[in-house]
């Protein structure tokens, strides 16, 4: 059975990188989804230096680890976004509030990411697209459907350079469905992905997480878009409405108990992962369940050691017999 269980690197990345894969190792993982910022993976040195994806090929193997997909979501967000001060926070010191530069440098560094996925033998990039339209959300004031369309269109007009790139090194790309992305609940990525019908290399890292406080059954969401799931992340949260909190979350941080919800260490929110793992069973899903530790209420280490425990332990394979079958005649 492929679904080796990896911890998402990107909460880690303050760590160096062989501190990272010895930790991983310690808490239970098999492998992990390399983040391509902080400490981590140097994604256009990965691209052009083939002595340094040795170096990390070798630490992999020293600790047992696979890694089996790369992680570029602050690189994909500053493809699709407008210009947003926040974004200094994603890309290169030097390149703070130059919108131009910002987007320039986010699309090379995404199109290096496929190159740099396959020589390191991952076959998923997962990751954000950004979206120029995400402050339209609330359709107030009145938002026309040339605007919409206009920003699916520019999504398009974007990414299709670097999803070319991707299907040239065949690697896929798996877009995180998440707000402020184009394609943040289930309507939004039916017409993305109908938009995006040219590339087959684009699809979905299933999120669980990002649904459920939406008031999106999850393993709904899997099952209808069962064709584009390239990859999976297991993260929890919870929803703890009280009358005042409201799931827009009142620009409170998260972690806050005035919020109407916060995420949640796997096993501890209201994710539904058993059917989630019924879906993936029916829909023969054998890539990673990739940990995305996030609670603020708990500490990680301890908290990322039970989350690989949670998802050993639910990771249960399809039958492969009727259970009925041994009592016919």
């Amino acid at each position: 059975m492929g679904r080796i269980v990896t911890l998402m690197t990107s909460q880690w990345a303050d760590l160096e990188l062989e501190e990272m894969f010895r930790l991983a190792k310690e808490m239970g993982y098999e492998g992990v989804e390399l983040a391509c910022w902080g400490k981590h993976l140097d994604v256009k040195r990965a691209a052009e230096d083939d002595s340094y994806i040795d170096e990390v090929k070798s630490l992999l193997a020293q600790y047992g680890l696979e890694c089996r997909a790369l992680a570029a979501h602050i690189i994909g967000q500053c493809v699709g976004d407008d210009h947003d001060p926040r974004l200094n926070n994603f890309a290169p010191a030097e390149l703070a509030d130059q919108p131009d530069k910002i987007r320039a440098w986010a699309v090379g560094t995404m199109k290096a990411s496929a190159l740099a996925a396959k020589k390191l033998g991952c076959s998923v990039v997962t990751g954000f697209t950004g979206s120029p339209i995400w402050k339209y959300f609330y359709s107030f004031p009145q938002t026309t459907e040339e605007m919409i369309e206009k920003g699916y269109r520019e999504i398009y007009d974007l990414w299709a350079p670097i999803l070319t790139e991707f299907q040239e090194n065949g690697i896929k790309f798996a877009l995180e469905v998440h707000p402020g992305e184009i394609a943040f609940d289930y309507y939004s990525t039916k017409r993305l992905l109908e938009i995006m019908r040219p590339f087959d290399c684009f699809g979905l890292n299933f999120d669980p997480s990002h649904l459920i406080w939406q008031g999106i059954k999850p393993e709904l969401f899997l099952r209808d878009f069962s064709e584009k799931i390239y990859h999976v992340h297991m993260k929890d949260a919870a929803v703890t409405l009280d009358g005042r909190s409201g799931i827009l979350g009142s620009h409170i941080d998260f972690g806050s108990a005035k919020r109407g919800w916060n995420f949640r260490s796997l096993g501890h929110g209201d994710v539904k992962f058993e059917e989630i793992i019924r879906v993936l069973n029916d829909i023969g899903y054998d890539g990673p369940l990739s940990v995305e530790w996030e609670d603020s209420g708990m500490d990680r280490v301890y908290g990322a050691t039970e989350a690989a425990a949670y998802v050993k332990k639910i990771n249960f394979p399809p039958s492969s017999i009727a259970f009925d079958a041994s009592i016919a005649n």
